[in-house]
């Protein structure tokens, strides 16, 4: 999530329950190299949603009914993709984000398509380059989220800065993702990278584990099983009032929720953000090249990047694409997130998870 989210989504996933096929089954135009057949499929992490309307009229104005194939956590569906690059599973690949984005180009994942429209995409968010082998669909901001009722309660200031959650008074507090596994786990590892720098993120995380950070394996443990200011959290009855989610997670609990607060119950703590970009690629052996090309036309399209922000909880990318009130009022971008060249994660990423692998878990 995408930051994913996810912000999958996040980045970005929030248990929502994603459209998991839609239209018909790849019987009903065959498997014609370019473009023959009228089904195209799309890959993705298992935050993928939106609104039926909207994908009804992308299919009858493209006459492409759209299958949809969700394939667990980001990390998880990406490191399929690569696997099965020769024979892939379909024809578009969305959920990538500029924390794995090398490993896709690197191991040629995807073909260059210059999508229509990507001229109102904002400059920062086109990583690829001159090359479009992926187009940017969306961002989100990783970060602590905390549990206002907590802190209330305990009448202590919530954390503002990954400085602070390594002071005893938040000891035993927070819960992360795990960064080998986890695309929101992997972004709080690169942002404390991006803080603290090459010489620095391995002591902040020698003290964060000493001051009690428990670590799971994905997003949806985290935030609905261990984090006491989530609906699934409080059901659960967690015990951890800081979690590592997104910044739009707070609109979540506010829009459904019932009946519905009028502030939300979580915050962020927005010193501890990490910028994540999610990306749409032309998967290299498409069987439906035409239908895949058509389809990222739409993902950056201002009807799609419009109806997104309340399906996916992620931020268009798109220039001039209007999001909704209660978004911004529940869940505002970070205004100075933590980033990182992708050359630096690149160069860099493999070797932090395994030296992260070896501090933070054993």
């Amino acid at each position: 999530m995408s930051i994913t989210k996810k912000a999958t989504v996040f980045a970005v996933g929030f248990g929502l329950v994603a459209l998991s096929a839609c239209g018909s089954s790849d019987s009903d135009g065959g498997s014609d190299s370019g473009g023959g057949s009228k089904t195209v499929t799309l890959v993705s992490h298992n935050s993928w949603a939106v609104s039926k309307g909207v994908l009804a009229a992308f299919e009858k104005q493209s006459g492409y009914k759209v299958k949809v194939l969700e394939d667990g956590d980001a990390g998880q569906a990406v490191n399929k993709a690569i696997l099965t690059k020769d024979n892939p599973q379909g024809d578009v690949f969305f959920g990538v984000d500029n924390t794995l984005l090398s490993r896709a180009l690197d191991n040629g994942l995807f073909q260059s398509y210059e999508a229509k429209g990507l001229g109102s995409v904002a400059e920062q968010y086109q990583l690829d380059g001159d090359k479009h082998r992926v187009t940017p669909v969306d961002y989100g901001d990783i970060c602590v989220n905390y549990d206002k009722a907590y802190f209330s309660e305990h009448k202590l200031a919530p954390p503002a800065s990954l400085d602070d959650l390594i002071k005893p008074a938040y000891k035993n507090l927070l819960v992360t993702e795990n960064a080998s596994t986890s695309s929101p786990g992997l972004g709080f590892l690169l942002g404390t990278a991006a803080k603290y720098g090459d010489s620095g993120w391995e002591g902040y995380w020698t003290k964060l584990k000493a001051n009690g950070v428990k670590v799971v394996d994905g997003w949806e443990q985290a935030y609905n099983e261990e984090f006491s200011g989530s609906a699934g959290g409080k059901k659960a009855k967690a015990d951890r009032p800081l979690v590592v989610s997104y910044a739009s997670s707070p609109p979540a609990e506010v829009i459904y929720a019932d009946p519905k607060p009028t502030t939300a119950p979580t915050g962020v703590a927005e010193g501890t953000c990490f910028r994540q970009i999610e990306f749409a690629g032309l998967l290299s052996n498409a069987k439906n090249s035409a239908g895949g090309k058509a389809l990222i036309d739409f993902l950056i399209s201002k009807k799609f990047q419009e109806d997104m922000p309340l399906n996916m909880f992620v931020y268009p990318v798109v220039e001039g694409a209007a999001v909704p009130a209660e978004f911004t009022k529940y869940g505002p971008a970070a205004k100075d997130p933590e980033t990182m060249d992708p050359a630096k994660i690149a160069d860099n990423r493999d070797q932090w998870v395994k030296s992260w692998t070896s501090l933070v878990l054993k």
